[in-house]
């Protein structure tokens, strides 16, 4: 491929997913400074390997490389907690003004609750409920089949509901 029609291409798709992307490293790590170079990342490697795009859905592909290099970061960064699959979502308990603006409380609430969950949970719930990926989408993103996306979703949903209960969530059905 022309490598002018790759930057154009990835370029257009930064200014369409950056925020999505953005988001979906961010509930993965919770770091805010660490996810936009994680997101910038990201669209370099879409960049890089751009000839390697099949031509439909950039969207679940970007998403897929966003995963991608998110979990080489976790497993460099927090290799027990990997192993383990229990790294909670927030590094520490201190709240920057630019977190308080992004997160209203029932996200927070949901945030912290989503961050107490195994990743495969974790995964599923952001692509599905949060990201709105469609099951196959979902399943092409995580390398997993549809049957395994619906399983881990209805269990994901189920252990969320649960966590939210316990954190004192009431507002509204759970």
């Amino acid at each position: 491929m022309d490598h002018e029609f790759i930057k154009r291409q990835v370029n257009d798709w930064y200014h369409l997913y950056n925020n999505d992307i953005y988001q979906y490293i961010f509930f993965m790590i919770g770091d805010h400074d660490q996810a936009r170079d994680l997101m910038q990342d990201t669209f370099l490697r879409a960049y890089n390997n751009g000839d390697s795009f099949q031509g439909n859905n950039a969207r679940g592909w970007l998403f897929r490389i966003a995963r991608n290099i998110t979990i080489d970061y976790i497993r460099k960064r927090k290799p027990i907690s990997y192993i383990l699959d229990t790294m909670p979502i927030m590094h520490s308990k201190e709240t920057t003004p630019e977190q308080i603006a992004f997160l209203n409380e029932t996200q927070r609430e949901l945030y912290d609750a989503i961050g107490k969950m195994k990743r495969s949970y974790r995964d599923v719930i952001i692509l599905r409920k949060i990201k709105s990926f469609s099951i196959q989408e979902t399943a092409t993103i995580l390398g997993w089949n549809e049957s395994k996306v619906k399983t881990t979703l209805f269990r994901g949903i189920k252990a969320l509901k649960k966590e939210l209960v316990k954190e004192g969530y009431q507002h509204g059905k759970v």
